[in-house]
């Protein structure tokens, strides 16, 4: 076992594929090592016809505390710091191009940069004990790049606040402002994680993966051009064998027979 494999676990079953971060005794931070495996897995996971869905976890107290600060202040020079931030924000727009949705199942703290990885992902369960910050300011470092992606989830006053106050949110509040899709009892986290990522594994998985790669390209586009690119979208995916089948299943009122794979 290489040292990259012993702090990111991989398991695959049923097209889903579980990435777990296992530096339990140092809040899963965000070594470089760590950025290492978690990108090479999703630049993996990009080629992977069969992936269906990935669902981001943590072994510990914390899914992850944001980069390692003890690692950081070993080299303070800004071209190591511009590298750093360069790679891990490689590591947040790999999440957002994946093909197949990925899922955070969050439990215990999610600060900083930790907090980000959860904002990049496609949706997020979290355990009801779960709490989110970006809590730099507080050692005086403003969040700018968990800001990119914690003001594509929030509100920019929700946001902002948490920005410059670095106070943490429970898993309601992250629900009810957007950060997360759902807070569910702790005991409770792994299944409903679980029944998600089956859910969107029932659907046809060609569909997903043109939905996924057309919401946030339009998402980037003025209105006009958001419509002429999600009809150019629809029009192929109605083509599709998949679509064809789900179209006849409805008419003849009867369950569509998907194929188990994406052709």
């Amino acid at each position: 076992m290489t040292a990259h494999e012993s702090i990111l676990l991989r398991q695959d079953q049923d097209g889903i594929t579980t990435l777990t971060l296992n530096r339990p005794q140092l809040f899963n931070a965000l070594s470089e090592a760590m950025l290492d495996a978690l990108q090479g897995q999703l630049d993996q996971l990009a080629r992977d016809e069969n992936a269906r869905c990935v669902i981001l976890a943590a072994q510990g107290r914390a899914f992850c505390a944001g980069h390692d600060l003890r690692e950081m202040r070993a080299t303070p020079e800004q071209a190591y710091f511009q590298q750093l931030f360069d790679r891990c924000s490689r590591l947040m727009q790999s999440l957002r191009a994946l093909p197949v949705p990925v899922i955070a199942k969050v439990q215990g703290l999610a600060t900083a940069a930790g907090c980000q990885l959860v904002a990049s992902c496609d949706l997020a369960v979290a355990a009801e004990s779960a709490r989110f910050a970006v809590s730099g300011i507080n050692v005086g470092l403003f969040c700018s790049t968990p800001a990119v992606a914690l003001t594509r989830n929030l509100p920019i006053k929700r946001a902002f606040e948490m920005l410059v106050t670095g106070k943490f949110i429970d898993a309601a509040t992250a629900a009810q402002w957007g950060l997360i899709n759902q807070a569910v009892p702790d005991t409770g986290l792994d299944a409903a994680t679980l029944a998600l990522a089956h859910e969107i594994c029932s659907k046809p998985a060609i569909s997903i993966r043109r939905g996924k790669a057309m919401l946030y390209r339009q998402q980037m586009m003025a209105l006009p051009d958001a419509y002429a690119h999600a009809a150019e979208v629809m029009a192929c995916n109605i083509m599709d064998a998949e679509a064809m089948e789900g179209i006849d299943a409805f008419l003849e009122k009867r369950v569509p027979r998907w194929h188990p794979t994406r052709e």
